[in-house]
Formats: structure tokens, C-alpha cells, sequence
């Protein structure tokens, strides 16, 4: 297991194409995503992750605070390297929720406000998107490690 990283949002809309709202904690369902978002159901792409220091890296190149949930992010984690994270990595919240990396990046949805605002966006690059593999309630400040995916035989 990696060292630990800390969540510092958890972000949910409930209508999709929508900046996130911040909460304090949320509960986490098995298959399904966080209750209450709009992203939430069956498939793989259950719940979308940013590392803090990408969004301090776009505030940075932008000149202002962008905050969270902007980018339609559901958990940003400080201390977590995206570029350590493949496909298979398992995320372990508080040692009970467990977030299993399914794809990195995705495409930005038409009228994505962070590109139209800053003329770039992260997600594509730096999103990480999971399925939920172990659900429980997860709040704001809980611990988080890593585990890489398992080598191919």
C-alpha cells in the first residue's frame, strides 16, 4: 500500500453537465457511485477523481482560484500522483471504501465551462474515473492509499 493522501472535497450535482456542489460526506454504494449524483448508476465510470495539486497546477497556469467540483469531479485527493495511477489501481478510503481505476481521461462534454473559461481543461488528462468496489460513508479529510494495478502474466 502507498503512503497515505487525504480527501479534501467530495462534489455532487444532481443534474449532469452541472458544476459540483461540495458536501462533507457521502456514501459510497457497491456498483453504482456516490447517492445522489447524477453519475451515479451501473457502468464503469462511477466516480470521477482529481488530484488537488492538478488543480492548483490549472490555477496556476490560469491566475485564479478555480475551486472544487468545477471541473465535474466528484473527489479531489492531495497527495495522489496521477501519473503513478494506471488502469486496475485500487483507491482505499479510510480502509473500507475501495475505488477501483477504470479509465484515465475522457473527452470534455460539449459546453465544458472550465475549457470555455481557461481554454483547457484537466479531465482529459489527469481525470481518474472508478467504479465503486466497496461502498461505506466517506467523508472530507479521510485517509487514502493506493495500491497499483497487478502486473500481466
Amino acid at each position: 500500500m502507498s503512503p497515505m493522501a487525504i480527501v479534501r472535497y467530495i462534489n455532487v450535482s444532481l443534474e449532469k453537465g452541472k458544476v459540483k456542489i461540495p458536501v462533507d460526506r457521502a456514501l459510497f454504494v457497491s456498483n453504482h457511485g456516490i447517492e445522489g449524483d447524477a453519475h451515479a448508476g451501473p457502468g464503469a465510470r462511477q466516480v470521477s477523481v482529481l488530484s488537488l495539486e492538478s488543480i492548483h497546477g490549472m490555477e496556476a497556469r490560469f491566475g485564479s482560484a478555480l475551486g472544487g467540483g468545477r471541473f465535474g469531479e466528484n473527489l479531489v485527493i492531495k497527495g495522489l500522483d496521477p501519473t503513478h495511477v494506471t488502469p486496475g489501481t485500487r483507491l482505499t478510503i479510510d480502509e473500507r471504501v475501495v475505488l477501483e481505476v477504470v479509465e484515465i481521461g475522457k473527452e470534455c462534454h460539449e459546453g465544458c465551462e472550465i475549457r470555455r473559461v481557461t481554454g483547457d481543461c484537466i479531465m482529459p488528462r489527469e481525470g481518474l474515473f472508478c467504479r465503486v468496489i466497496t461502498g461505506g460513508e466517506v467523508h472530507t479529510g479521510a485517509s487514502v492509499g493506493w495500491e497499483p494495478a497487478p502486473a500481466p502474466c
